[in-house]
């Protein structure tokens, strides 16, 4: 079956209700998060415990930021490469895009709220939901780590960023691309989709796109590059993308779990032996971001760029 062709299926789903003591039913929970990690590189979540109304009232604020004048939204700028405004570009004409790095930082949730004069609601519900989306990724990669065995606090101070996104869909676009086929660069992304409006697609290992049908009240999270370095290549990088289906706005909220904050990206020794020699080369989050702008090698081929030689 060739890429072009999409199948109607379903990724694996994670009831975070089934994480417990040490027990048989924990233990299948976690064979079945690590099944899914290595896979297909993507889940969705189920009793996440991030409050419906809080993820309603973020869509609210999200759609209203994303609506403000090009003059305001310019203001958000990078503080890493490409972590501030995207605006419409050739390559993605229909997508635009505001960022807000390190989820952790009072700082800088005060700093985003700023550049977008938000309203004193504005700025309550997006630190709300920055904290409770940065414990939940915290959370997942500690059962990530725990499900290969690992000690459960190698996150901690892991940088974390959201990108809230909007797809200008148009009747004259319906069967064109939103998003242009990508794996993401971080290590995990929690995605809070258009609870109306389809249209994300992901690829499997046998190259076939599965399209990602809305399900209100859960999160979608999917694996990026650092995810495949940090397990040693178990873990696999979905790629994906996002198809025009409809003439509607598509609005999403994407939360990223990138890196260590002052560490290199590379695997836990835990993880390598004679049978699994060290795969890529040890490299700085930001280095890794700027390599996949510079090559525009944005779908996982920048990974063989940092493969070890041994």
């Amino acid at each position: 079956m060739g890429e072009d062709q999409v199948i109607s299926s379903s990724v694996p789903v994670i009831d975070l209700r089934e994480f417990g003591d040490s027990n048989i039913y924990s233990e299948k929970a976690y064979k079945k998060l690590r099944e899914a990690c290595e896979e297909w590189g993507c889940f969705r979540v189920i009793n996440h415990q991030i409050p419906m109304d809080l993820m309603s009232e973020m869509k609210k604020v999200v759609r209203s930021l994303l609506d403000l004048p090009a003059e305001i939204k310019g203001r958000n700028v990078d503080v890493i490469a490409g972590s501030g405004y995207v605006a419409p570009s050739p390559a993605n004409p229909l997508y635009e895009a505001l960022g807000l790095y390190d989820l952790g930082s009072a700082e800088a949730l005060r700093s985003f709220c700023d550049q977008l004069d938000a309203s004193s609601h504005q700025r309550e519900i997006v630190e709300r939901y920055a904290g409770a989306v940065h414990g939940l990724a915290l959370d997942i990669g500690r059962k990530m780590a725990m499900s290969m065995g690992l000690e459960s606090d190698l996150f901690k101070g892991w940088r974390c960023q959201f990108r809230i996104n909007k797809y200008n869909f148009t009747p004259e676009t319906v069967g064109s691309s939103g998003v242009q086929i990508h794996t993401d660069s971080s290590f995990l992304t929690i995605l809070q989709e258009d609870e109306n409006v389809g249209g994300l697609e992901v690829l499997n290992k046998n190259g076939e796109f599965v399209a990602i049908d809305p399900w209100p009240g859960t999160l979608l999270l999917n694996l990026g590059d650092v995810a495949t370095v940090w397990s040693n290549g178990r873990f696999y990088n979905v790629k994906h993308r996002v198809e025009c289906k409809e003439a509607a706005i598509r609005v999403s909220i994407a939360s990223f779990m990138l890196a260590p904050k002052d560490e290199a990206v590379e695997a836990p020794q835990e993880l390598v032996d004679d049978e699994h020699p060290r795969l890529y080369l040890p490299f700085s989050y930001e280095d890794y971001r700027k390599l996949r702008l510079s090559t525009k090698l944005r779908a996982g081929e920048a990974l063989e760029l940092v493969r070890s030689s041994r």
